[in-house]
């Protein structure tokens, strides 16, 4: 077993990595919601920019099971930490473009083309990365710590959303409305090559997984991990897909949708709905891990089971606060939001990676994060706004979550519970069915 300077620098690596590809993620969405239907996608009415906006939002979670399909099958070939360092750069890259792009008034259409391409860029990396970045943490610990170690891939969305919006934030209040719009946005996607070299520094340094040593050392590689998957745990990914639907959505409602609701439909500041999403990501970056934590005392099943029901219930609470038009209520609803959303987001790469054999973990981790995200994450901001132009009523919005909800809890039942005393160093001799399917 590696020394405890060994996990710690994986955790290190596997959460700052995941930050800064969800910095790039969320100052797209935050970008999304509030300047990119004006500058992309010019029209009339506000409501259908920002839908067009967040069309180019699903866009990045389309693009993920690309990434996926090639990185998770290369993750278990060649190694965790190769494909993680490719991950950042193509997702770094990509940002840092989008933060150079003309705009629809200097090239037309082609500035929208441009920046669905980018946006496609971004998935890929992202795709590819967060299978290996949990993977790179847990395996180096205890597998009966590993909800806790696990998460550290898990705090890179809220940590990356928070310097996303607290760059957004900053610059709304360091500039004019005008300048914002005109360039004061391009100023966070350029911020971004200096955070992506510091994450490549870190992961240079990085050994491989003693997990993966001990498979290739075996010379048990798989050579088509993605049809392994396929054809020999098919209950797993099942499984993992469906325990990851609602936790997207609901993400999407309070740290993406929500800025678009809170402006456009309550007419309050946007440095408010900020402000919440930015105080809900600054609690989540300390809760994710104890509820990594705690989920290997309790259980992931009994954990995420409870956290969906609260998850579903909670917009009942969070909508008819928000219709107060108060900024405390604003920041109680959103951060309730993201208080569940912890309590599902903590357990979920451990359950998630618990489902595979060690052989086929980053290829099978890898798919289901990135297909669920399709069902989920993909439409969730495009759907919110579309039942919100309709239905002009919450009640339409809380009976879409509530719907993915039921999705869930019917992936945590197919799911299991892992034996946490489970060795898993040894990769098995030949490829077998995952204890998932053998249940």
């Amino acid at each position: 077993m590696h020394n405890q300077r060994s996990l710690i620098r994986a955790f290190t690596a596997s959460l700052s990595g995941t930050a800064l590809e969800w910095y790039d993620f969320a100052i797209y969405s935050s970008s999304a919601a509030l300047v990119f239907g004006a500058l992309f996608f010019p029209s009339h009415d506000p409501l259908s920019g920002t839908l067009l906006a967040f069309s180019t939002y699903a866009v990045g979670y389309l693009s993920r099971p690309l990434g996926g399909f090639v990185f998770g099958r290369l993750g278990d070939v060649i190694g965790r930490k190769k494909v993680l360092v490719i991950t950042l750069m193509i997702t770094g890259v990509a940002t840092f473009a989008i933060g150079l792009l003309p705009t629809h008034d200097d090239i037309g259409v082609t500035a929208a083309v441009l920046l669905v391409v980018l946006r496609f860029a971004q998935g890929v990396g992202l795709g590819g990365e967060w299978g290996g970045a949990v993977l790179l943490s847990s395996e180096f610990g205890d597998p009966a710590r590993r909800g806790f170690w696990a998460s550290a891939a898990q705090v890179g969305p809220p940590l990356g959303t928070l310097l996303a919006n607290g760059v957004i934030a900053l610059l709304g209040v360091s500039m004019s409305a005008e300048d914002f719009l005109a360039w004061g946005w391009r100023v966070a996607f350029l911020l971004s090559a200096v955070l992506v070299l510091f994450g490549l520094w870190i992961r240079a340094r990085l050994e491989e997984t003693p997990v993966f040593q001990a498979i290739a050392d075996s010379g048990d590689r798989p050579t088509a991990p993605i049809t392994e998957v396929f054809t020999t745990q098919r209950r797993a990914l099942l499984a993992a897909v469906l325990c990851r639907v609602c936790p997207d959505v609901l993400y999407a409602l309070f740290a993406v949708f929500v800025l678009t609701y809170a402006t456009q439909e309550l007419g309050v500041p946007r440095g408010w709905a900020l402000a919440a999403v930015l105080i809900g990501s600054a609690v989540q970056v300390f809760l994710i891990p104890l509820a990594g934590a705690l989920s290997d005392r309790w259980g992931r099943r009994r954990m995420y089971a409870i956290a969906t029901v609260a998850a579903m219930a909670w917009p009942f609470v969070f909508f008819p606060l928000a219709e107060t038009r108060s900024l405390p209520a604003l920041i109680l609803g959103v951060l309730g939001g993201l208080v569940i959303h912890s309590a599902l987001f903590g357990p979920q790469a451990a359950f998630i990676s618990e489902q595979f054999t060690p052989r086929l973990r980053y290829t099978g981790s890898s798919l289901a994060y990135t297909l669920a995200g399709v069902i989920g994450g993909a439409i969730a901001p495009l759907l919110f706004t579309y039942l919100l132009a309709e239905y002009h009523d919450w009640l339409a919005l809380a009976a879409y979550l509530g719907l993915t909800g039921v999705i869930t809890l019917i992936g945590v039942a197919l799911g299991r519970d892992p034996d946490p005393t489970e060795e898993r160093l040894s990769p098995p001799a030949a490829p077998s069915a995952s204890p998932a399917d053998a249940s």
